[in-house]
């Protein structure tokens, strides 16, 4: 009793995975999807394979990945994001000192060549003048820093 009812089963199985499905529109364009062919005309009628791919057709699927790997890959992720934005900032910062020196070297330059006496400290402490041969190696000095620092 138990062996018929096996080979019943088996042979509706492999029956089943045999079957073909077919497709198509029929007259009120309305999609169809049957197992048995169409009776009558019928505009692009398709058969549909239904056989399992073969396991050596589909491509190696990719490990599952546990919950602490992507954990760890999102806390990478997170860091590395923050060192990004870490750096630009002191880019910015380095960028905007550059430009303050640059604006206060030209400043300099500009009263050097003005003409206006230009008052400086010692070592000591004491203030003292520029003499005409001081002030023009400190315009040569500052144009030559200028011109390497501030483009």
């Amino acid at each position: 009793m138990k062996r018929p009812a096996l080979v019943a089963v088996i042979l509706a199985t492999a029956i089943a995975a045999e079957a073909q499905v077919y497709q198509w529109q029929d007259e009120n364009n309305k999609t169809v999807i049957s197992d048995r062919p169409p009776s009558g005309p019928v505009r692009q009628l398709r058969r549909i394979d239904t056989a399992a791919p073969s396991p050596a057709s589909e491509p190696a699927a990719a490990p599952a990945r546990t919950l602490a790997d992507r954990d760890m890959e999102f806390r990478k992720r997170q860091q590395e994001s923050r060192d990004a934005a870490e750096k630009r900032e002191d880019e910015q910062r380095a960028n905007a000192r550059k430009r303050e020196d640059c604006e206060a070297l030209r400043r300099y330059l500009r009263s050097l060549e003005s003409g206006e006496r230009i008052q400086l400290s010692d070592g000591k402490g004491e203030r003292y003048y520029l003499d005409d041969s001081e002030r023009a190696q400190a315009i040569a000095r500052t144009r030559d820093d200028v011109q390497r620092n501030c483009k």
